[in-house]
């Protein structure tokens, strides 16, 4: 593990990329280094098994331009906020060092989403206490970390955002990694008659409520699509103002 810009969380491979996949395009682009950690392999899921998804997970990495992607391999359906699970995300966290984690949002109608969003705001704290002893994957201690900002990102359940990141310009290559878990959601090469349910993300209706949730966002910021982020642990420090500030609205 070497040191990143920008540690990903999420419950399942296909989480960051269906609610943060434009901003970690975005990033990526601007060169900075992008890790996601997927807390489970997915297989409760209703469709695909845990070896497409990982081959679908691989296949949207490649496509957003991540450094690196892990799985802790949580049990799917069982997330749970033990020091156990806690010094496994904790190991991953200080070899990776991000200065900026997103995680899941606090609220989420998936019970699996809300409990690895508890998780991971568990791993981010203990991490940076010194007293909590870890070894890396070479057998060398681990130097206590904390990450500078923590954001949570929208999922099924809304909240008021900090942030609305301008994905306007990444926004197909966002559904190219989306479309990558051909099992999981909706993509217009899918053989019909597959025999596999049709879950909350799998039908087309889907992929045009994201769509339009990700133009009302991008409207109030003078973008066409933009994904929302809750800044945890505000306020906001800034030092240069003008450059927060910099993103011109097409209304006044």
């Amino acid at each position: 593990m070497k040191p990143v810009d920008v540690v990903a969380i999420g419950a399942h491979p296909d989480d960051v990329e269906l609610w943060a996949g434009g901003t970690i395009c975005s990033l990526t682009a601007r060169g900075h280094r992008v890790t996601i950690i997927d807390l489970t392999e997915g297989e409760l899921g209703s469709r695909g098994t845990v070896e497409t998804r990982r081959e679908e997970a691989a296949n949207a990495a490649e496509i957003l331009g991540v450094t690196e992607r892990a799985n802790l391999c949580l049990p799917d359906g069982d997330i749970r906020d033990t020091a156990e699970n806690r010094l496994r995300l904790i190991k991953l966290l200080r070899g990776f060092a991000p200065k900026v984690v997103l995680v899941g949002a606090p609220e989420c109608r998936h019970p699996d989403h809300t409990a690895a969003t508890a998780l991971s705001i568990s791993a981010i704290y203990f991490a940076g206490l010194r007293r909590i002893e870890t070894t890396g994957v070479d057998g060398a201690g681990q130097l206590p970390h904390r990450p500078d900002h923590v954001l949570h990102y929208m999922q099924a359940i809304p909240f008021t955002p900090t942030f609305s990141v301008d994905v306007s310009e990444y926004w197909d290559q966002r559904l190219r990694a989306m479309r990558a878990f051909r099992t999981q959601f909706f993509h217009p090469d899918n053989e019909p008659g597959s025999g596999e349910p049709e879950t909350y993300v799998s039908n087309p209706a889907f992929f045009e409520w994201m769509e339009a949730r990700a133009k009302s966002f991008g409207y109030p910021v003078g973008a066409k699509f933009a994904e929302p982020f809750l800044y945890r642990n505000g306020p906001v420090g800034v030092d240069d103002l003008m450059t927060v500030l910099s993103k011109a609205r097409d209304f006044k």
